[in-house]
Formats: structure tokens, C-alpha cells, sequence
């Protein structure tokens, strides 16, 4: 696994649009479906990546306590399924019924979305306002394989309540690590 950063989309950044299969019930999810009133967190995951593994029962716990509060909340994989298998369609909605996932798990199979929020690597966290405007590109928290850091949340959580109550948001953020994109061979 090669540990990559984040390219941290410059805040500010309107959210591009999508339209992706979501994995659990095969509807199609747009990006306007997806936001709420009060903004959205896309997260770009997969299933076979060691980061994502870790701090996967911290997403979830993050997706049931944040569900109701105004954000909404979407996952995209955009790895190549046909290199890295455990990613499939099939997989993902696996892990997604097995994990009771509270969120949409969707397919990038064009690769468009990741590479329209310039995503880099698993996992990968984009927070948009009402207005659909970056205001927090960074990590979920600290924690990543290996090291001792509990998985929080903490990192993403404080961005979340910032805009929840309408506060300011440092522009101090840390990149996430993960792995790399699986990209497609040109």
C-alpha cells in the first residue's frame, strides 16, 4: 500500500456534479439528490483499502449521528473493479448490507467523479455548504494503521458541527492519507 495525501481541493470549490448507481438499491443518485439543506459530505472509500478498514466503524457511527442534522452524506468508490476486484458493484453492496451502511454507497465506473473532486486517495473527505461551496477538505481524524490515535472522527466532526451551527471553520486542515485512486490504464 502506498500511503498518499489528499490533493486538498481548494476550499471554496463549488461541488462538481454527479450521477452514480448507488450500490445498495441500484437507483441512480445525483448530486442534487444527495445534498441536504444544509450542505454535504462526500467521502471517497473502498473496500479493500487498510486506512478505510480502520476507521470504517468510525464512518459509520459519524453517517447514524450526522443522518438528521441537514447534511447529506454519500460515499463513492472510483477504483478500478476490474484490478482490484474486493471493489467491485457486487462487493461494495455486500459491505454495505453487511455493515448497515446509513449512507449511499456509489459507483464511479467512468472515474469522472474522483476525478472531478480530485480525489486521491481512500479515504478522501469533502465537506460542501448550503451552497454547495468546499469548506473542509482534510482527514476523518489522526488515527491510520499502525498507530495508536483513537478513531473519533474528530477532525471531520468539528467541520460538521462548525457548519451545523453556522461558525466559522479553520482553514487549518490536514490532509487524509490513504491509499492512492486505483486508476484505470489510460
Amino acid at each position: 500500500m502506498a500511503l498518499t495525501p489528499s490533493s486538498m481541493l481548494p476550499l471554496g470549490t463549488k461541488a462538481p456534479d454527479f450521477n452514480l448507481i448507488n450500490t445498495i438499491n441500484q437507483q441512480s443518485l445525483s448530486l442534487n439528490q444527495a445534498k441536504k439543506d444544509l450542505g454535504l459530505l462526500v467521502m471517497f472509500i473502498c473496500n479493500h483499502c487498510p486506512y478505510v478498514k480502520h476507521i470504517l466503524d468510525g464512518l459509520i457511527s459519524l453517517g447514524h449521528d450526522y443522518q438528521d442534522k441537514g447534511i447529506g452524506i454519500v460515499a463513492i468508490c472510483s477504483n478500478d473493479a476490474i484490478t482490484h476486484p474486493d471493489d467491485s458493484p457486487e462487493k461494495m453492496h455486500q459491505l454495505a448490507k453487511e455493515k448497515h451502511f446509513p449512507f449511499p454507497y456509489l459507483h464511479d465506473e467512468s472515474q469522472q467523479a474522483a476525478s472531478a473532486y480530485h480525489a486521491e486517495c481512500t479515504p478522501d473527505f469533502f465537506l460542501f455548504d448550503h451552497n454547495l461551496y468546499c469548506v473542509y477538505r482534510g482527514q476523518f481524524d489522526g488515527a491510520r494503521p499502525g498507530n495508536t490515535i483513537p478513531v473519533t472522527g474528530q477532525d471531520l466532526r468539528m467541520a460538521m458541527d462548525a457548519l451545523l451551527g453556522n461558525d466559522p471553520i479553520s482553514t487549518e486542515q490536514k490532509p487524509s492519507m490513504g491509499c492512492n485512486i486505483k486508476w484505470k490504464a489510460e
